[in-house]
């Protein structure tokens, strides 16, 4: 990147976190604030924030300390509130959401679910919970909230009237989840929040799948918008990390929450997620585009019996993907027909190219047997579709050559036999 006479390093990094700016150049300039790259007082700096371990933060003085400093990222205090190196990650995840006003980090997604219920829940309280959602999802409503007075129940994702409908005086959070986890179907996220907001009720959205990138959930009308970091950002399966976004005062009661709960994430993790935050437009990009090129593939073999992709013209979900998200990810699934779990078995032990493993959005090319008959409570499934089984498998592609991974997939289908 070359200088322009008289455009100092100063001035060029006052330009840094536009929102005017397009999502690649935006992935690369977020996050980079000149107090987190340079030295005070001293001239030029580097290119990414430093890694800057700490537990404990100094004091000038003991007037500074019975001053007391912000509960705001920026604000040294103590490590359990980050460093740079964890603010520099929480503003860029901020700066991907123009109605965002603050970041928190959590060790995991999973941390990022439970202790966002905790923060906006009280005994006596309901949450609403889309029938489709990821696991941990159900389980942190169904069991944990359980034992503390907290209501939960499912509501069907694709039924906005009835979602309306079931809004009580005790609700007060709804988890939303688009596409939904395993079977993928797309909801009217605006819709849904747009009945919501009318009766009070926040609405979280896990938006791990596309991202603020692929779907500005808060621009749609979603209060918080939730990842897992572990997936895109991360995005070489090496780092655990999830994130909360939100306006104020929302962020400002979950930051307490998280501090109540002791909830801090490593300087070193958190710089791993940001050099995969640089290249993640990049990956998104690929691991689309080999998804669909494989999704094509998929839905002309005989032995599938539907294609879980909304990205795919025709399939569910499709229509209401393509008006409101700007793009995808590398994750989708089959329903295998007139298949028996050994059949499944053998297709996917055969796979040269795909791990078998939970999580996805990393380099490598994944996949792994579901069910969606015990999944859903609400449908029956499988909705329409011609098959004896109704067994899938869910595949998360990476980054190896499309060609590659269809033939790998050809081989699958020929050690599972005819359907």
């Amino acid at each position: 990147m070359g200088r322009r006479p008289g455009h100092a390093q100063g001035d060029r990094r006052a330009l840094l976190n536009r929102s005017d700016r397009r999502p690649a150049t935006r992935l690369v300039e977020l996050g980079r604030r000149r107090e987190w790259t340079g030295v005070p007082g001293q001239p030029g700096g580097v290119v990414s924030p430093p890694v800057w371990r700490a537990s404990t933060h100094l004091y000038d003085d003991c007037a500074d300390l019975a001053g007391g400093r912000p509960n705001e990222d920026g604000h040294f205090y103590y490590g359990r509130r980050g460093g740079p190196t964890q603010w520099a990650l929480a503003d860029a995840l901020t700066s991907l959401s123009p109605a965002a006003e603050g970041t928190e980090l959590f060790p995991s997604g999973v941390a990022a679910l439970a202790c966002t219920m905790l923060a906006l829940l009280r005994p006596g309280d309901e949450v609403l919970v889309t029938d489709n959602a990821y696991e941990p999802t159900r389980n942190i409503a169904m069991g944990m909230l359980a034992r503390m007075d907290i209501a939960a129940r499912p509501f069907d994702p694709l039924d906005p009237a009835g979602f309306a409908a079931m809004i009580g005086e005790n609700t007060k959070l709804a988890m939303l989840e688009s596409p939904g986890s395993l079977t993928m179907e797309v909801c009217d996220v605006p819709a849904l929040a747009a009945e919501a907001r009318k009766r009070g009720v926040v609405t979280v959205i896990d938006n791990t799948w596309a991202s603020p990138l692929g779907f500005p959930a808060l621009e749609h009308g979603c209060d918080i918008d939730l990842m897992s970091l572990t997936k895109h950002v991360g995005g070489h399966s090496d780092v655990m990390m999830g994130s909360v976004t939100a306006a104020r005062p929302l962020i400002d009661r979950i930051r307490r929450q998280a501090q109540f709960m002791g909830q801090v994430v490593s300087p070193d993790d958190a710089a791993l997620a940001l050099r995969g935050l640089r290249t993640m437009g990049v990956r998104l990009e690929r691991s689309t585009a080999t998804a669909l090129e494989l999704a094509r593939w998929l839905d002309e073999r005989p032995e599938v019996a539907a294609t879980l992709s909304p990205m795919l013209p025709g399939a569910p979900g499709h229509d209401l993907w393509q008006r409101d998200f700007t793009g995808g990810c590398g994750l989708f699934s089959i329903v295998l027909k007139h298949a028996d779990v050994a059949a499944r078995a053998r297709l996917i032990d055969a796979l040269d190219l795909f791990g078998i493993g939970f999580s996805w959005g990393g380099f490598e090319s994944l996949a792994i047997p579901f069910d969606p008959a015990p999944v859903h409570t609400l449908r029956a499934w499988p909705p329409g579709i011609d098959t004896g089984s109704g067994l899938g498998i869910r595949f998360s592609t990476g980054l190896e050559d499309a060609g590659d991974l269809i033939e790998d997939l050809a081989r699958g289908f020929a050690a599972m036999g005819d359907p």
